[in-house]
């Protein structure tokens, strides 16, 4: 079933209205993560999906090495109590 849908002004963004019967089609809800993409003159909207990364993956840059000292994270900013 097609649609229409205007884009509308959304403080400094713009969007669009997605109709709920259409998300239940796909099983998506409030919150739901989706992947945007462009093919040529559409817009492509997806769920998201997350890929699994492995442990190993996660670390394969790690050396091992420990980033001890202390740091310097500048003037306070609001009501910080240092």
């Amino acid at each position: 079933m097609t649609t229409n849908a205007t884009i509308q002004k959304w403080g400094n963004s713009q969007g669009i209205r997605i109709p709920k019967f259409i998300l239940e089609q796909i099983n998506l809800d409030t919150n739901s993560d989706v992947s945007i993409s462009v093919t040529n003159d559409s817009i492509i909207i997806k769920k998201a999906t997350k890929k699994h990364i492995p442990l190993a993956e996660r670390f394969a840059d790690y050396t091992g090495e420990a980033q001890n000292g202390e740091y310097d994270w500048g003037e306070p900013q609001g009501e910080e109590v240092w």
